[in-house]
């Protein structure tokens, strides 16, 4: 049965930058970069090609040592013609010259009708041989899920609240046979329901409200209520023991679009946002595309791979995020303000009032330009209240970062760890007055459960 969640805490970032509804061309670069610290839990990622080498988009780059059958693919066709790596010889990333043209692996087609009646087997199979199988998210941990686990439910968040997100109803238009296909798979994979939760405070898609296999939610409420985790934590929580399988929208179209077209296709339209992007829509780009192409106001920008809150700073000559669909430029904060922590302003956005008092007489419509200034430095963990505030679930992430900090693993597990990942926190960490990494905390926390 359908469910409606009303959220009432949470904070929304309105910023200056958001993207038109309209396709805008940007060039096709001339490298792409398959990154395994894209791909939370790869932590001893085997490569199976060579500088020199030449893939097609499909072919296999490298794999986890630990589950040796799941194939992580290359995004485009081209020559390898890097493969940078760092302490011990970690590889980092696997850089690809590019075709002009992006030739594709061939994989099994299948239409609507065979898909109904494809079995789970086969459906795995393809999905691990291609690449696919990365779309898949496992919660607790938020890591690539394990094929032999059974999942109780699938999530899939239709909306994004994070500061200017992709608008997924115009970036997957004239993809409803591959969305539909792309469920269809999924539900093999469950005796569960299929969750597909949307936006209460927008008109919904009929991409989404037509889709059949699903049970269709609506989430209302400031950010992170589009995040899936926070998602699960009112619909079907996860208590030791329990797994959940979460997908992007994007890439339940992709997993569709495998087994109709019989191709890996990680295009996508990358929303092209943030103050300093010259022009701002969506552009098509493949996974791992080189932002060089990008056209920026100023020279000295913040190129972010995602948003602004959770997105990875990766400079102009960095690569788009596997994950990543949308890119944020803002500009650096190299600056310095007198007094500038405590004297009040209109122009700043703060969710403590003491601090940017005025900014909220300029009502919610007002934009904010932001750059990467913390206006301020770490130091010592203050306890304000103010993590409870914009964290929409029963849990008390002020005690659970303290917990983590302590290494004590029974108070992680029941204040809650099992149900957060780093973008269900990264609000904490925007309007933490201490400055402390929070959502590196977290994952420190984390990957501690995970060993112990």
């Amino acid at each position: 049965m359908s469910q409606t969640i009303k959220l009432k805490k949470g904070f929304d970032l309105n910023l200056a930058g958001k993207a038109e509804k309209r396709t805008i061309e940007v060039p096709q670069p001339e490298t792409f970069a398959l990154k395994p610290t894209d791909f939370s839990g790869i932590s001893r990622p085997k490569l199976v090609v060579k500088e020199g080498d030449n893939v097609k988009a499909g072919s296999p780059i490298f794999f986890e040592r630990n589950v040796e059958d799941i194939l992580y693919t290359s995004p485009v066709s081209g020559e390898i013609v890097e493969i940078k790596r760092g302490e011990k010889r970690k590889v980092l990333e696997v850089k690809i010259l590019a075709d002009k043209q992006v030739e594709f692996e061939n994989f099994k087609k299948y239409s609507a009708s065979d898909i109904g009646s494809l079995s789970k087997e086969d459906a795995l199979e393809q999905l691990k041989k291609s690449g696919g199988w990365a779309n898949i998210i496992q919660r607790p941990f938020g890591c690539v899920a394990n094929p032999s686990d059974s999942p109780k439910s699938i999530f899939i968040s239709a909306f994004d609240s994070s500061p200017l997100a992709t608008d997924y109803s115009y970036v997957l238009q004239g993809q409803e046979q591959y969305f539909q296909a792309g469920v269809d798979i999924l539900k093999k994979f469950t005796s569960g329901p299929i969750h597909l939760n949307t936006d209460g405070r927008a008109e919904v898609s009929q991409l989404f409200s037509q889709v059949k296999n699903v049970q269709l939610n609506t989430i209302t409420g400031p950010h992170p209520a589009g995040n899936v985790g926070v998602q699960i934590h009112h619909i079907d929580p996860i208590a030791k023991g329990d797994i959940v399988w979460t997908v992007n929208p994007v890439g339940v179209a992709r997993i569709g679009k495998l087994f109709i077209e019989g191709i890996y296709d990680t295009s996508r339209l990358v929303a092209i946002t943030g103050s300093q992007a010259k022009e701002r829509g969506y552009a098509k780009m493949f996974a791992g595309a080189c932002l060089n192409k990008i056209e920026t106001e100023g020279d000295d920008n913040r190129f972010i791979s995602g948003n602004v809150l959770t997105g990875e700073g990766v400079g102009a000559e960095g690569y788009l995020g596997y994950y990543h669909n949308q890119v944020t430029i803002i500009p650096e904060g190299k600056h310095e303000e007198f007094m500038g922590w405590i004297l009040p302003s209109t122009k700043k956005l703060s969710f403590h009032k003491a601090f940017g008092m005025l900014t909220f007489l300029n009502g919610k419509d007002k934009e904010f330009v932001v750059d990467t200034n913390t206006h301020g430095e770490e130091r010592n963990f203050v306890v304000t209240g103010a993590f409870e505030e914009v964290t929409p679930m029963d849990i008390l992430p002020t005690y659970l970062f303290k917990a983590i900090i302590a290494e004590d693993y029974d108070d992680m597990e029941a204040l809650g760890i099992y149900e957060v990942i780093e973008e269900d926190v990264a609000l904490c960490e925007f309007i933490d007055v201490s400055k402390n990494p929070i959502q590196e905390i977290l994952r420190e926390g984390i990957e501690l459960i995970k060993e112990g």
